[in-house]
């Protein structure tokens, strides 16, 4: 989808932004992708940054990773979207309702979706869908 190394990934973020900010057409994961940068406006300038390509966004100095945070947010509007697995979407409506807010909704979803995919990366197996709903 989007490459085989971080690089390529944020390039394409950064790709994107600079698309959408020249008023260019932008079509399929390009439209959810760009939906996702103007929902953050604190990485706006980091996604005109070229040494963001390489920067380290270390746990440990405190640092979120812009990327994958946003990363989260489309994997998120890709499950939704299919609503797979199955449910995600009346939960998000629920979450939704309970927080007044969508965005907030998907923050809240991915710290468990951030939780599952690390157990499966931990034990080597697929995410499991039902622990994350």
């Amino acid at each position: 989808m989007f490459g085989q190394n971080r690089e390529q990934l944020r390039s394409f973020f950064q790709q994107v932004w600079e698309k959408r900010n020249a008023g260019q057409p932008l079509a399929g994961l390009e439209l959810v992708v760009s939906q996702v940068l103007a929902q953050h406006p604190e990485y706006h300038a980091l996604l005109s940054d070229p040494l963001a390509l390489h920067s380290d966004f270390s746990v440990e100095d405190g640092q979120t990773n812009p990327f994958l945070h946003m990363g989260m947010h489309i994997t998120l509007a890709e499950q939704l979207g299919r609503d797979r697995p199955p449910g995600i979407r009346d939960l998000h409506r629920q979450i939704t309702l309970r927080t007044g807010d969508a965005h907030t909704a998907e923050h809240r979803m991915m710290e468990c979706l951030g939780v599952v995919l690390w157990e499966a990366q931990r034990s080597g197996a697929a995410p499991d869908e039902q622990a994350f709903l």
